[in-house]
């Protein structure tokens, strides 16, 4: 064989090597999300602190959405799923390094979380950094696909904003005269600030707007500054134990002329609003309220497993589940990021409330609401939100923030 193609056959043979090693290390992790034995998610949820019963609903909901999902295998495209629970003790510190304890120890696939919106913001940078999915469930910040969106973030929960549109829907017009009450916390300004958007563009005016201490258990200097301004309406948003409803009622706003609305809470809390008999409001979540055969499901379920039904944020936990089990099959238990990101931008799956659909622009999941009247129902010891209608959701489909 001749010098010349000597050289010229080890020069391919050389570019032919560099060449595989190149793509050898692009495709390095996309093959390693492919050939993992367990799928592995991580739940960061309010096991303790002001937040504890919203997280012990999510965990529940979405224990028995990985049933669901899976048939009841615990499996997916033939690989097990492995599911973390972490306690974000409702401090966002605490959130952050348990989230980092799930990426660099347990090397999750997957995040979903948390309770509180504080939490959720200490850990959707933690998504990006380590380039992992997160399911944000049940915080509902705006700014979470907002002003602080990344590419890793998908939420089943619904956003300030969805709830804003049902609130606005139920009471403003032209000349209605609103004030509002919410924590000063995140979850508290963006679900005011989403209100009083929705509600301005109505017709209607806010004339005071007073933020309360997210632990107070005394609310009486706050109501009194609304009591003076004088609306016609007190728009309350609140999430917590320490629920301002009794003072609301002993204080006798409605006999004052004005008239309370609200997103109807959890069952806890609903039992403190029998002053609130005939509200017109809205509500996320209710058993009897979504028709489908997923709901019925879920309540059977629940009731044989608890003895109880599900509640407010159970249903959200069961959406995360099965948002994520279908993505999975999609991708037939790929679980990198980017085949992941492509794979669920305008995934729509069915829920207990019906169809979701992640929106491509900002991951936000598009859902249906409810408005509901607060009525008395023989056989129960607290209003029971009963349908006025599904608020659809192209209804409630919020403006896109994370420009």
């Amino acid at each position: 064989m001749k010098a010349g193609r000597i050289i010229s056959l080890l020069f391919v043979m050389t570019f032919i090597v560099v060449f595989a090693a190149a793509c050898g290390d692009s495709e390095e992790a996309s093959s390693e999300a492919k050939g993992k034995e367990t799928i592995k998610i991580g739940v960061l949820t309010s096991q303790t602190g002001a937040l504890e019963a919203y997280g012990e609903q999510t965990k529940r909901g979405f224990e028995l959405g990985m049933e669901y999902a899976t048939d009841g295998t615990m499996e997916v495209a033939g690989k097990k799923v492995e599911v973390i629970y972490e306690d974000t003790e409702t401090d966002p510190k605490v959130a952050r390094q348990k989230a980092l304890g799930l990426l660099e120890e347990e090397n999750v696939d997957f995040l979903v979380g948390s309770s509180s919106s504080g939490d959720t913001l200490a850990v959707t940078p933690l998504a990006k950094e380590y380039e992992t999915i997160m399911i944000v469930e049940p915080a509902v910040a705006d700014s979470i696909t907002g002003s602080e969106y990344n590419d890793y973030i998908f939420r089943t929960a619904r956003n300030s904003s969805q709830d804003a549109a049902a609130a606005a829907a139920a009471i403003a017009d032209e000349g209605v005269k609103i004030a509002t009450l919410a924590p000063d916390s995140a979850f508290g300004q963006d679900g005011v600030a989403a209100f009083k958007k929705a509600a301005t563009d109505l017709g209607a005016e806010i004339i005071h707007e007073e933020y309360a201490d997210p632990s107070a258990t005394d609310f009486t200097a706050n109501i009194q500054k609304i009591i003076d301004a004088n609306p016609d309406y007190l728009f309350v948003v609140w999430a917590g134990a320490n629920t301002p409803w009794n003072q609301i009622a002993d204080m006798k706003l409605q006999d004052r002329g004005i008239n309370i609305t609200t997103g109807a809470p959890d069952i806890a809390a609903l039992s403190t609003m029998k002053p609130l008999v005939g509200m017109k409001g809205f509500t996320v979540y209710y058993h009897t309220l979504p028709d489908n055969k997923i709901n019925d499901w879920l309540v059977k379920e629940h009731k044989a497993r608890y003895g109880e039904v599900p509640d407010l944020f159970t249903p959200g936990g069961m959406s995360a589940a099965i948002a994520i089990v279908e993505a999975l099959k999609k991708t037939d238990g790929n679980a990198s990021a980017d085949q992941l990101i492509k794979t669920m931008e305008g995934m729509s799956f069915d829920t207990p409330k019906g169809e979701m659909t992640f929106r491509p622009e900002d991951h936000q999941a598009l859902q249906s609401l409810y408005a509901i009247t607060l009525k008395n129902k023989e056989g129960y010891d607290y209003p029971v939100p009963v349908l006025e209608r599904v608020l659809t959701p192209e209804e409630t489909a919020p403006p896109i923030k994370n420009d």
